[in-house]
């Protein structure tokens, strides 16, 4: 059953602005174009010279040794059931600008879940998932390169008010119905990591020698994050380009779903900035340092952790940032276990290892090996906050589920339940997550 707006509360693009700045991304979506005034993509995409996809789903990469994929369903089977949540994400999401017919942006407000500010459409966030979604699916969809660099013109079109390299972090319509950056245009990590992570993916995929250079500007990006969303001293990722260093309640801060830890390794290798190798460093320490102290017996992150003055990471108090529960395990955080597992599915760096199989021992013993007893938060404790299902909590358990064979069985129920509830019954931000995790765990997650 679809989730109620009161029960959906807090992921970062559904929220307006807060304190001194936005809350970054996260959310949902309106029915189709007839809400919107805009064309939703329907296999129409406006053909541009478009080149070959060098990597075209499905890829069928081999990940660290050891690890696991479902095996309840054959490979041409899972790779049949990612493509078709990607037509259907892609017929609900995908939408060309009203009036500029070569952008495209991901309508996170499809369902309605947004209403102040009027009208609200798209957030970085978003569009991070949709570049990411674009560049993997190439292959499978003939027009993806149409679509992705009418993603990238989008968000060009809409920069960070602090640092032009960056996205303003959510747009809406304006009167005249044009699209329009929200007030306080400025920056959200998140969104800005997947998007240049996107960019390192679209230089493999179709190179940049055409119309964009990729590479060229997933650097830009790269270096203007280092510069604006990693804190100088600490090496710790903010939570936006708002937030500096010296202020002394949110330069402390970051998001546990930010902790995108494989993207951050492909930022050291495109750049040669060995800065990012500081920040891999400091979001091992802070995962590891929240899961001993915090929640040893479930391996569970809150939405956001600060540093202490002591100069250890703790999990923020109630109302941080966004919610009352900041400090618990919820609409932000869910994505960790797709985050963190996938730098260890790819690269096998093992420093979040142990949190991570803790999750997946928790998770499996909290719902008795039924993943549809999968809550939509917890305490860190391991106290159920809101008793819904919700496809962004589970998805992103496949995911960490792959590390070991002995998750074999619940990795297949899992995958079973993501694969078989609707896209029709969940929001934009559980059918995104939804898309990237499966991708993974299907086993075409390659890297730039």
């Amino acid at each position: 059953m679809k989730k109620t707006l009161l029960g959906f509360t807090a992921s970062a693009c559904l929220l307006c602005s807060l304190v001194a700045a936005p809350v970054m991304a996260g959310a949902q979506g309106v029915p189709a174009a007839s809400a919107s005034g805009d064309t939703l993509v329907q296999s129409q995409a406006v053909n541009t010279a478009a080149a070959a996809a060098l990597k075209p789903f499905p890829q069928h990469v081999s990940y660290t040794s050891g690890t696991i994929k479902p095996n309840n369903y054959t490979q041409a089977q899972l790779d049949q059931q990612v493509k078709t949540k990607y037509d259907e994400w892609k017929s609900r999401y995908l939408v060309k600008h009203p009036k500029i017919s070569n952008q495209y942006y991901v309508f996170y407000n499809k369902e309605k879940i947004v209403t102040k500010p009027k009208d609200v459409v798209s957030c970085s966030e978003g569009h991070g998932y949709g570049m990411l979604i674009t560049a993997y699916m190439a292959g499978h969809d003939a027009d993806a390169q149409t679509y992705f660099d009418g993603l990238y013109r989008f968000y060009k079109a809409h920069p960070s008010s602090i640092d032009p390299a960056l996205m303003a972090w959510q747009q809406a319509k304006d009167s005249s119905g044009n699209i329009v950056d929200t007030s306080g245009s400025d920056a959200a990590t998140d969104g800005d990591m997947d998007i240049a992570y996107a960019l390192l993916l679209a230089d493999k995929q179709w190179g940049s020698s055409g119309t964009v250079n990729y590479k060229s500007e997933a650097v830009k990006i790269i270096n203007a994050i280092m510069k604006r969303e990693v804190h100088a001293k600490y090496f710790h990722l903010k939570m936006g380009d708002w937030a500096s260093d010296s202020d002394p309640e949110f330069g402390p801060g970051t998001r546990a779903s930010d902790f995108m830890l494989n993207h951050l390794k492909a930022f050291k290798a495109a750049t040669g900035n060995a800065n990012w190798d500081k920040v891999t460093d400091t979001t091992y320490n802070v995962i590891n340092t929240v899961f001993q102290n915090n929640s040893p017996n479930t391996g569970l992150l809150p939405d956001f952790i600060v540093r202490k003055t002591n100069g250890t990471y703790a999990p923020a108090p109630e109302g941080y940032l966004e919610e009352t529960t900041d400090n618990d395990y919820s609409w932000n955080s869910c994505r960790t276990p797709w985050r963190i597992a996938t730098d260890y599915l790819i690269s096998g760096d093992t420093r979040a290892l142990s949190q991570v199989r803790k999750m997946n021992s928790w998770i499996q013993s909290a719902t008795g090996g039924n993943p549809a007893k999968i809550a939509s938060g917890y305490e860190l404790n391991g106290k159920v906050l809101e008793a819904d299902h919700a496809i962004a909590f589970t998805a992103p358990f496949a995911v960490s589920a792959m590390v070991d064979s002995s998750n074999q069985t619940w990795l297949n129920k899992v995958w079973s339940d993501i694969v078989n509830s609707p896209t029709s019954d969940s929001y934009y931000y559980d059918n995104s997550i939804r898309v990237l995790s499966m991708i993974m765990v299907s086993g075409n997650w390659w890297t730039p």
